[in-house]
């Protein structure tokens, strides 16, 4: 069986020699790199199933390499970690295409637990039989989303979807024309609905929008402090 491939991108070689052998010894195949400019090539030549990136790197910053990484692959799970602790340094690492945001110090099982959790998300659903073939598609206002493809399309165009971002079109419009909680919707994608994880929420919401701008009968509407009204005219 193909071990999980993991592209570690550290420039501390004392703490990237602990985090790549507890990696190890969990049973994952761990290729880690000290240089910002030599990660493009190592994801490229690698092919790793998730990325770990340290934000603060020689010669090439975790977030541009996530950005890079994102150009390649818009599905593959990224976590970057950080010594920096203002929010405005999390909110940049999601719109830099991150999944999860880790703060330096932490805890190994801590981030073995997110790995794990982020390689569950990005398994997405299992394959549908060809009786159920039909229900992979759905409709909604002028677009047509696919969940089996992580796809929304409207006429010609098509928008490729991330993991995510197609668990919560799918929970919103499994909940059209009603509320749905916040707090139901984080627990769901993200196991908890701690801040940082309520503010990656926010920057897939304006995604979401922006993938739907297109068609005025479709809004997401904001409900401050309850969740959120997915409101697809009839």
């Amino acid at each position: 069986m193909e071990k999980i491939k993991i592209l570690y991108v550290e420039d501390e070689p004392y703490l990237g020699k602990i985090v790549k052998e507890s990696l190890e010894s969990r049973g994952f195949e761990v290729r880690m790199e000290s240089d910002g400019l030599a990660a493009l090539p190592a994801f490229r030549a690698f092919g790793p199933h998730l990325c770990v990136l340290d934000v603060m790197l020689p010669k090439k910053d975790g977030f541009s390499i996530g950005q890079d990484i994102r150009a390649l692959n818009n599905a593959i799970p990224i976590i970057y970690l950080t010594a920096k602790t203002q929010t405005e340094d999390v909110l940049a690492g999601f719109r830099a295409g991150g999944n999860d945001y880790i703060r330096k110090p932490f805890s190994l099982e801590e981030l073995i637990a997110r790995i794990h959790n982020l390689l569950q998300i990005a398994q997405g659903p299992t394959p549908a039989s060809p009786a159920s073939a039909g229900a992979d598609e759905r409709a909604i206002g002028r677009y047509t989303f696919n969940l089996m493809r992580y796809e929304l399309r409207l006429g010609d165009k098509v928008q490729k979807l991330s993991h995510r971002e197609a668990e919560l079109l799918r929970i919103l419009a499994e909940h059209r024309n009603q509320t749905v909680q916040r707090r139901d919707i984080l627990q769901r994608i993200w196991g908890d609905d701690s801040f940082f994880n309520s503010r990656n929420l926010d920057v897939y919401i304006k995604k979401l929008r922006d993938y739907l701008r297109e068609d005025d009968s479709v809004e997401i509407i904001t409900l401050k402090g309850v969740g959120y009204h997915f409101s697809v005219a009839q």
